[in-house]
């Protein structure tokens, strides 16, 4: 039996691609390892999204490249955004890479492997208009109680300083009943935490009902037996209506955390950003979302030392980040990509107050995570049990609705022995810290 390693970097939305591909591997009788000095060949799923996340799938390349002289390895299988963003010029530039296989090229992955097999070397991009559905196999790689499910595909709002219109393709959505079935497959696994991902997660349905249909998937998913939470994440503000809100707010399996990447909060930046939102709009529509959802854990990003941006500019964002209190920012710099508008924008700020800027707000938003979770003593939250402390057997550690996984801090739950992952459990908090949560299990 042939034995492949797999590597997956970026996003989640990348890692569900990563799962198909295992389950087309495994499908042809390929076992997978995580060893990759056993591994014949070597597959990444990359990503080219802004420079460090393309230095990063670089430098992993020729780290499993060096596996052809120390272990296993026949080939070196390049996936994902990286490839499909340089294609020829990866092939020409990194001699180590055996095949190529682009975004709207994952179901090829067998041609890919077949072809290494045969000393070729081959570049697979196809059309970027390919989509899963749940009749495919899907290797999930997350813990047993937790899946991501891809809603959509790809993205057609053109930011300027985004390149996944480029990598990905305009925007298309599953149809309801594909997500449907594959929510009932992960839950009859086990599968308890449904993590709800695209591009634009709100847009969905626009391109395939001619109107967002979130609230109606949304509405059939609570139907299904075995889900305890549908978490939404990556939910851009332009379609967020008062209907999905007010769903959020009643329906008790779809947690009261929402993921809305804003961006910025000056209008001047946000309109040479070409987002569809003004400042105005942002306050409205967080007004709503607080005043109908009590408790609501609000996850936000933003970018520091976009084309223009003066100190004034940073100042409206900083400002406005002390007013909302977000219970969750992530800090990004402008990446200057090719091929975006933004890219050959004048005004390019310099590394230096980039940095500047993006280690002030990170200060100011700990400073606001802190406060935040210090009110949070004394209250109770649900949790769900992920692992224990290795030195302390009886702390458990897991998340509640507040806390999504991967980019989010954990609850530290005390009292707690015997429990095991999967679990959900009554936690009162005792202590908040910056990022995290101390509770005891009631």
């Amino acid at each position: 039996m042939l034995t492949a390693g797999f590597i997956s970097l970026g996003c989640a939305k990348n890692l569900v691609d990563t799962e198909v591909m295992l389950g087309i591997l495994a499908d042809n009788n390929i076992h997978i390892t995580d060893n990759p000095q056993e591994a014949e060949l070597l597959i990444i799923n990359t990503c080219g999204f802004i420079d460090s996340a393309k230095e990063e799938s670089i430098s992993t390349i020729i780290q499993m490249a060096e596996y052809k002289q120390t272990g296993k390895c026949r080939g070196v299988i390049v996936a994902g955004c990286l490839g499909q963003r340089y294609q020829q010029e990866l092939l020409d530039e990194l001699p180590e890479i055996s095949a190529i296989v682009g975004t709207g090229a994952w179901h090829r992955i067998m041609e890919a492997v077949n072809a290494v097999l045969a000393d070729e070397r081959v570049l697979l991009i196809g059309e970027t208009d390919t989509l899963y559905d749940d009749t495919m196999r899907r290797i999930t790689t997350t813990p047993a109680y937790s899946a991501y499910v891809k809603v959509a595909e790809g993205c057609s709002n053109c930011c300027s300083y985004c390149v996944i219109p480029l990598v990905r393709g305009k925007y298309r959505s599953r149809p309801i009943e594909s997500i449907v079935n594959e929510v009932k497959k992960l839950t009859e696994r086990g599968v308890k935490e449904i993590n709800l991902i695209a591009q634009d997660t709100t847009s969905y349905g626009r391109d395939r009902y001619d109107k967002p249909q979130l609230t109606n998937l949304l509405n059939e998913l609570v139907k299904i037996e075995g889900v305890f939470w549908i978490r939404l994440l990556y939910c851009y503000p332009k379609y967020f209506n008062e209907e999905l809100i007010e769903l959020i707010a009643n329906e008790p399996k779809i947690c009261n955390y929402i993921d809305l990447p804003l961006q910025h909060a000056d209008d001047e930046i946000l309109s040479a950003m070409n987002r569809r939102d003004t400042r105005s709009d942002i306050e409205n529509l967080l007004k709503k979302i607080r005043t109908v959802i009590p408790g609501v854990a609000i996850r936000t990003s933003f970018i520091v030392g976009f084309p223009g941006e003066t100190d004034k500019h940073f100042e409206s964002l900083k400002n406005f980040m002390l007013e909302q209190k977000f219970e969750r920012v992530g800090i990004f710099t402008y990446s200057q990509e090719e091929d975006t508008p933004a890219g050959i924008m004048e005004n390019q700020v310099p590394d230096s107050v980039k940095e500047e800027r993006f280690h002030e707000l990170m200060s100011l938003q700990c400073r606001v995570s802190e406060e935040l979770n210090r009110d949070m003593e004394g209250k109770m939250l649900t949790v769900l049990i992920e692992g224990h402390n290795q030195d302390q057997p009886s702390v458990a550690f897991g998340r509640s609705y507040r806390e999504a996984p991967d980019v989010d801090g954990c609850v530290y739950v005390e009292n707690a022995i015997g429990l095991l992952p999967g679990e959900l459990v009554q936690a009162e908090v005792v202590q908040g810290f910056t990022y995290d949560l101390v509770a005891e299990k009631k």
